[in-house]
């Protein structure tokens, strides 16, 4: 068995054209907000945290090295794919994701409304079952950036086991 960490962090700003925020995406799914996440991809802090905490596991480059930030042709894109390039990997290396636990750290939007649609995308992307990946929302009680709803924190804990 194998076991990673992945985190990310995104600022979070209004929507353009009033500043700088993409649509709010979180696992791979629409949440209606009026801030969304700065980045050079779509932002999606908690599929970003996923690929590194699968990347981890297996001691390969983070997302940042794979995709960076100063290569344009990752701007704008779907976190999906750098998940399914970590996936790939891992099914590569005779891996299967044995459970994933991500705990989603903001204020705003509440994630509860959302949080079985995300379950769910997450399941299909990583080619496992709902019940081996699980997805909580936490808040930073009003302290700080994340507190203060200017940015998102994600956390993720990846057991890999032989597929």
């Amino acid at each position: 068995m194998r076991i990673g960490h992945g985190y990310d962090l995104h600022r979070l700003e209004p929507l353009t054209p009033h500043g700088a925020g993409r649509p709010f995406v979180l696992g791979g799914v629409h949440v209606p907000h009026d801030r969304g996440p700065v980045g050079h991809s779509d932002g999606d802090a908690l599929l970003h945290a996923v690929t590194d905490a699968i990347l981890g596991a297996m001691g390969e480059p983070d997302i940042g090295q794979l995709f960076p930030d100063t290569d344009p042709a990752w701007a704008g894109k779907d976190s999906a794919h750098f998940l399914a390039e970590a996936v790939r990997r891992m099914r590569a290396a005779g891996l299967r994701v044995g459970n994933l636990d991500a705990t989603v750290i903001c204020e705003r939007p509440k994630i509860g409304p959302v949080k079985s649609a995300i379950r769910s995308r997450l399941a299909a992307l990583l080619g496992t079952a709902e019940s081996s990946v699980n997805v909580k929302g936490k808040t930073h009680e009003k302290v700080d950036a994340v507190g203060e709803g200017r940015a998102i924190e994600v956390h993720v804990v990846a057991l890999l086991v032989a597929a």
